[in-house]
């Protein structure tokens, strides 16, 4: 079943360019798919939206797959692949029980009219996204990055505004475990080594927006302060911690 996506928007654009081998950073980690599967409770007919190479999507359910770039679906292991954006979903209104978002609410063009037709289409919504007013952000932003605090807070929407807008019952925060195995950005905050290898850094939308002439210097500077010690020194109480919590929430509604 396929759909027309119509004018491609950057960030299907972006992920026609990172998409290639993404599942081999992006494997879905088993804490927060048993999360989202709580959460969609006893749902048979699920729309994942955004879906990409289909992380999270729960085993025994009937998944119709959604996401506006052919790179991502072609990786996708599901026979039920439409192509399109969250902004126009192809189905009747209530044909799904749930409704699931992984971090995907963000590369929306339109959040707002998204969550909409999420609500149109299912009974039930569950989202997970994360909060970017929240603190303490990555020190890998603070120290490093500062360019992706301002991609983040130009592209991603507030998330009361997001909660509003899909009218959502509960709020559910998950922190990230130091050994989380779905390579987005901020899984790594207790192995500052991965930041350093291009392969993982491909499979994040944000530093894949970043220049060269941004990521090299920082990613040297990581680098020597490995070497020397100077970023352990600075983040010895990160080390002892199981988990963390960078504002990362999953949504419930209907």
């Amino acid at each position: 079943m396929t759909a027309s996506a119509g004018q491609h928007s950057s960030a299907t654009a972006t992920y026609d360019r990172i998409g290639i081998g993404y599942r081999a950073v992006r494997q879905p980690d088993p804490r927060l798919a048993a999360v989202i599967r709580e959460a969609l409770g006893g749902a048979r007919e699920v729309v994942n939206v955004g879906a990409g190479a289909g992380s999270y999507e729960p085993t025994g359910m009937n998944v119709t797959a959604v996401d506006p770039s052919r790179v991502m679906l072609d990786q996708h292991p599901g026979q039920r692949k439409v192509l399109a954006g969250a902004e126009r979903l192809p189905f009747a209104d209530g044909v799904f029980d749930a409704a699931m978002a992984v971090m995907t609410v963000h590369h929306w063009p339109d959040p707002r009219r998204g969550l909409s037709e999420l609500r149109r289409v299912s009974r039930r919504q569950v989202v997970f996204t994360w909060d970017p007013g929240h603190r303490p952000e990555l020190w890998a932003i603070e120290e490093y990055f500062p360019e992706i605090r301002r991609l983040e807070q130009a592209r991603v929407t507030p998330l009361s505004e997001v909660v509003e807008a899909l009218g959502a019952h509960t709020v559910v925060p998950f922190a990230i475990p130091h050994d989380f195995t779905d390579g987005f950005q901020i899984a790594f905050w207790r192995r500052p080594e991965c930041y350093l290898d291009p392969v993982i850094r491909r499979a994040s939308s944000t530093f894949a927006l970043l220049p060269d002439s941004v990521v090299e210097p920082a990613v040297a500077r990581l680098r020597a302060d490995l070497a020397s010690g100077a970023w352990q020194r600075r983040h010895a109480e990160l080390l002892s911690r199981d988990a963390m919590d960078y504002g990362y929430r999953l949504l419930i509604a209907g």
